[in-house]
Formats: structure tokens, sequence, C-alpha cells
């Protein structure tokens, strides 16, 4: 059968030409497959929530509040440090403070507990700051994370060798010779120094929180199952046909005039 020639098995109406089925009116009703399947539907309802573009001040202002709360808590971290960190026996001789070992252990404990205290909070900073800074991971997290613990590690270094320095001092200035006391922890495998004489350089132990931070910040990028490294919907949930969505019929053809009724009952 060809479009020019109408159906003999049609009947034709009165008026002599025969029945066409009308197209649906409306243009985005699903196209069916002659055996009745719908075709499948592999696209998504709509583009993927996008987050609104990032400012470079707001960028700034985050990288710095939160490198200067963790500047802060380089306080407590030094407590801490002098707390774990043992004090050492010195003489005073009338040259001065000498050890009263020839081979003291305690400044090397008192390097090896720095070493331990600041690369722990490196690594409880960058879990915190992935946990609750969700909207900044990645580059600007992780640049917060290390300029707050590279700000924090001088910091717990000067507060934790304050304690018991004045003593110490009220000590070396007072005692006579011959007397025992002890010189409280200070740092012999880092320290600071200053490039052009204004910018301070940390160097040995005082880098060990950074790279702590650095290092399980990295990590748990590596590990994310989202690639933007924020949670993100199912496109699955998004799919236009889904298990528990119907799919559409189509509407039966309206019989054509004088055509015979089918039997009921």
């Amino acid at each position: 059968m060809n479009p020019d020639s109408p159906d003999s098995e049609r009947p034709t109406p009165p008026g002599g030409e025969p029945s066409v089925p009308q197209a649906s009116a409306d243009p985005f009703a699903p196209a069916h497959s002659p055996g009745g399947t719908p075709p499948p539907h592999d696209g998504l309802v709509g583009p993927l929530p996008v987050g609104p573009p990032r400012r470079p001040g707001r960028i700034w202002a985050t990288v710095l509040g939160t490198a200067l709360v963790l500047a802060v808590l380089g306080a407590p971290l030094g407590l801490l440090w002098a707390a774990l960190a043992p004090d050492t026996p010195v003489l005073k001789t009338a040259e001065g403070a000498i050890y009263a070992q020839p081979q003291p252990e305690q400044p090397i404990a008192a390097d090896g507990w720095f070493s331990l205290v600041g690369l722990g909070f490196g690594v409880l900073a960058a879990l915190a700051l992935w946990f609750l800074l969700r909207r900044w991971r990645g580059p600007v997290g992780l640049l917060a994370a290390v300029l707050g613990a590279l700000a924090a590690a001088p910091v717990a270094w000067q507060v934790g060798r304050r304690i018991g320095l004045s003593t110490y001092d009220r000590l070396l200035d007072t005692a006579p010779a011959g007397q025992a006391f002890t010189k409280p922890a200070d740092l012999r495998a880092g320290g600071v120094d200053w490039l052009f004489g204004v910018l301070p350089v940390p160097h040995g132990s005082l880098l060990l929180p950074a790279f702590g931070a650095a290092i399980t910040y990295t990590l748990l990028a590596g590990w994310s199952r989202w690639p933007s490294l924020r949670p993100e919907p199912d496109p699955a949930a998004l799919s236009w046909a889904s298990a528990g969505m119907p799919v559409p019929t189509a509407a039966p053809e309206p019989p054509a005039p004088g055509a015979a009724e089918p039997p009921r009952g």
C-alpha cells in the first residue's frame, strides 16, 4: 500500500474520503515504536545543580580566617608539648649552665615529642577542615590547612618553651656555682630563619604539622567518591524512566463513522 491509494479494508465514510488517523496534538508526547514499547531514555531531567561562582575575596578570606584559627590552636598544642617533654638537668658554673650529664637524652626527647604532637595536629586539622568546610574542598581547603598548620607550629614552639623559662633565667642569674636545676624543653632540630630580615621561614620540626596536613588532605581527596570532592546527587535518581515510573500508553484510535461496533459481553 502506498500513501496515494486508500486502504481497501478501511470503510469509506459518506464523504468519499478515507479516514486518516490524526496525529497527536501534543508535540512533546513520547513516540512509540510499532511494537508498543517506548524507546529507552538515557537522558536526565535537567543539568546537575551548579553552585554559585566563588569570588576571590571570599576565597582568601576563608583561607586566612582558617589559618588564623589554626594558628591560635597552636597555643594549647605548645602547652601539651611542654607537659610531655622532659626538662633537662643542668649545673651552674662560673661560665654559665652546663649539662649535668655528659650526653643527656632529654633534648632529644623534646624534639621527638614536638614532632609527634605536631604531626598529629596536622592530621587532625586536615580531617576537621575536610568535614567542616565541605564547600571549599579542593585547593582552597588544602591551602588553608597547610598555611594554618605552618602558622601553628611556631606558636606552639614559643608557648611551650616559655613554660618555666622565667624560673630558669632567674636561677641562672642568682644561683651559686655548683647548684643543680632544670632547663625547660626547647627545640634543637627546628627553628625559624628570617629571609631578608622580614619574612620568617620555619625549618626542621616546625614543618611537620604542615606536612601531616598536606598528606592527610591529599589522601582524603584521592579517596573521595565524588569528582568535585563534594557530595553530589545520584544521576540514576534523576533519570526520566525509572522502575517506579509508569510508561504512558498511546490513546486508542476513535472508531471510524459507520464502522461496526465490537461485540459486547
